[in-house]
């Protein structure tokens, strides 16, 4: 569908419906774009196990591929925790030295710890959830995990995030601090407490929630910079959104094109054209075969002309 001749007003209408498909702020997972690296000589990649998942500083960044590499952007300066998963492997956390590049082999064990292997079966239902049905069963292999270990932080975040795909906020809640009473400094379950309050309509306590993430991670948290700037650009807070979602960007270094979407929307809502054109054609770099790119190309071409002070009138189709 063409959207030449949409008012703004439509056009951010139909970009909110779109984003509203897309899993944003479950940042982990990250990795929809291609890994984009300045050189080789730059570059940080992980040799371990195929299809293993790969963490920095919480932050998801990946999976290996079918020989058991990934290859990272350059990471800020400072040490790093690097955090390696895969299905029936004992996971491993590890410190990267300040300034490392090259290759990092990350060896991984078997493991026969039933909790972890229940854990590992969770993540993986979640994350191919698609309906109630298969998001019930992630529920009940996390609950698997927990009566074997009780005292098991991820599990409760994991479940947290699918309660709340199922719109069970409260059950997510005492997840949540469930999740503290064994780590009290918990960045990832501080962002996700902000994702539930947004989703049950509580924005005062979710922006304390998302700003509590950001101070337990040291300003490092960018599901919870995203969650945060999307709760000020509601209520029209878009220069504090803005810087949100570019901190976000930074810290993400490009791996998650759908902040460039969001980044989009909120400089078209302030008819800052020209900026919200750089974002929306970053977004079409970065993800060129994603299923809303023909949508944000027609946007584009509308936008072009509002930066070049050109009206357009509006056209036979009103979606409102």
């Amino acid at each position: 569908m063409s959207l030449l001749g949409f008012t703004s007003r439509s056009r951010l209408a139909l970009i909110v419906l779109l984003l509203g498909a897309v899993p944003i702020c479950s940042l982990p997972p990250v990795g929809a774009a291609p890994q984009r690296t300045s050189s080789r000589a730059n570059s940080l990649t992980i040799s371990t196990e195929p299809n293993a998942i790969v963490w920095v500083d919480d932050i998801r960044r990946g999976k290996t591929d079918t020989a058991g590499k990934l290859t990272l952007a350059v990471l800020s300066s400072g040490r790093h925790t690097l955090r390696v998963r895969a299905n029936g492997f004992k996971e491993v956390v590890m410190v990267l030295a300040a300034g490392r590049r090259g290759n990092v082999v990350v060896k991984l064990f078997p493991t026969s710890d039933e909790a972890e292997i229940a854990f590992q079966k969770a993540e993986t239902l979640r994350e191919q959830a698609k309906d109630d049905e298969s998001r019930t069963r992630a529920v009940t292999a996390y609950r698997l995990a927990l009566k074997l270990r009780s005292a098991y932080p991820a599990a409760r975040v994991g479940l947290a995030r699918v309660l709340l795909d199922l719109n069970d906020t409260r059950a997510a809640l005492a997840e949540i601090d469930a999740a503290r009473r064994s780590r009290p400094i918990y960045p990832e379950a501080s962002a996700v407490e902000g994702r539930i309050y947004h989703e049950a309509a509580f924005d005062d306590e979710a922006i304390k929630s998302f700003r509590r993430a950001i101070r337990e991670g040291r300003g490092f948290q960018p599901e919870a910079r995203v969650g945060l700037a999307r709760v000020l650009e509601e209520k029209g807070q878009y220069e504090e959104a803005i810087a949100e979602y570019r901190k976000a960007i930074e810290q993400l270094s490009d791996t998650e094109p759908v902040i460039y979407q969001l980044l989009g929307a909120a400089y078209e809502r302030q008819q800052k054209y020209k900026e919200a054109v750089d974002a929306y054609e970053k977004f079409l770099v970065l993800a060129p075969n994603s299923s809303i790119a023909p949508a944000i190309r027609s946007i584009l071409d509308q936008l072009k002309r509002d930066a070049a002070g050109e009206e357009i009138i509006p056209c036979c189709l009103n979606l409102f």
